[in-house]
């Protein structure tokens, strides 16, 4: 038996990891694989945990009120020395380009284990945006042995970086999750989330909004904001918007949109309250980089936040298209697919360049050739 261990410790990496674990448990006569959480962030990932029925072997929980990037690189370091000794992996999965992901890498190359980096070949070319995430997934790639690239593209980048062995594109993982996610959420039926959400008019036009990137804190956030008022105040549509923990982005947040009688500012929700919310939306207008993923394969329109992404197969496939943070461009944009039924459509009816919910089933399919 080969021993694989998979590391992430934020909710993104949770959803994405999830039907890995699930189908990599489907083989235990050949894989015995155990899953190492770093709890970067706690109470998001727990949700996440539960709701995909996934039990940690070895929780870490390093998360601490007002940690740093050195915080958390440094703890973990220390922490997966001692798990790496303890089960000996032959292979330590990773996925995406948090500080869980690279330190995961790190400590798994100071041991000479192998790595194996799930959604590799992300890049936006600036290594300030997103910040740290883009240094952590170049990084990453330099350590790893394999390399599950979501698209063409994402191989592309790194052949251009000079990484040319192992590198296999098999979609992305997030679909994967996203259609097992609503399966499972359809037998448990939708009369819950209904009420929960009782306060939502569902016979208008629902935007779903997320935000919390580090790169607009500040005016870009409060340019967001002054976009949402006003597009609130002269259409009739409710705009539903969880907002994330971070001062810096409940701040501007609470001060501009908190007496805006359709806009619903929510905690955040967990992983199956979101997509259900995305499901029932009309469009989505957001900065993470999954949600740019999933909405397309629901059929929703998504208007990107950020002046550049690192997934620019959405911008080209035409189910995303970047707005940045200025207000007139963010306004403009989300009027233009209310107004147009034409645009709408085109926009939701285009191809998901993020794969078909295979991935997990590709990905373990490789495994057992390779391992």
């Amino acid at each position: 038996m080969k021993k694989i261990l998979l590391v992430f410790g934020t909710r993104p990496e949770a959803i994405k990891m999830a039907p890995l674990y699930h189908e990599l448990n489907k083989y235990t006569d050949i894989f015995d694989t155990k899953v190492c959480v770093s709890a970067q962030h706690r109470e998001m990932l727990d949700q996440v945990l539960d709701f995909f029925n996934i039990k940690p072997d070895y929780d870490l929980n390093l998360m601490m009120p007002k940690q740093t990037l050195f915080d958390i690189t440094a703890n973990l370091l220390t922490a997966l020395n001692r798990v790496l000794d303890d089960f000996s992996p032959d292979l330590v999965f990773v996925q995406g380009d948090t500080s869980t992901t690279f330190t995961g890498a790190l400590a798994a190359y100071y041991k000479k284990q192998k790595v194996a980096h799930l959604e590799a070949g992300l890049r936006s070319s600036n290594k300030y945006s997103p910040f740290p995430e883009e240094i952590n997934r170049k990084l990453t790639s330099v350590i790893a042995d394999f390399h599950f690239a979501p698209t063409e593209a994402n191989m592309k980048n790194l052949i251009a970086e000079g990484i040319n062995d192992n590198i296999f594109v098999v979609g992305n993982t997030v679909i994967d999750a996203l259609f097992l996610g609503l399966d499972l959420i359809t037998k448990t039926g939708d009369e819950n989330y209904y009420a929960r959400f009782a306060d939502i008019d569902f016979s208008k036009k629902v935007i779903l909004v997320t935000g919390h990137r580090r790169e607009s804190f500040g005016l870009p956030f409060e340019n967001i904001c002054n976009a949402l008022k006003n597009i609130a105040s002269e259409y009739d549509v409710e705009i539903v918007y969880p907002v994330h923990l971070n001062p810096h982005v409940r701040q501007p947040v609470d001060k501009i949109l908190s007496d805006i009688r359709n806009i619903h500012l929510l905690e955040p929700l967990d992983y199956p309250a979101l997509i259900w919310l995305m499901n029932k939306s009309y469009m989505v207008l957001t900065d993470s980089g999954g949600i740019q993923e999933e909405a397309p394969s629901l059929g929703k329109p998504v208007l990107v936040m950020r002046d550049v992404t690192e997934r620019q197969e959405g911008i080209d496939a035409g189910t995303a298209k970047l707005v940045g943070t200025d207000i007139s461009t963010i306004y403009n944009e989300t009027i233009l697919l209310l107004e147009d039924s034409n645009i709408y459509y085109e926009m939701a009816q285009k191809t998901n360049p993020y794969g078909d919910g295979s991935c997990a089933t590709q990905i373990v399919a490789i495994l057992k050739n390779l391992l």
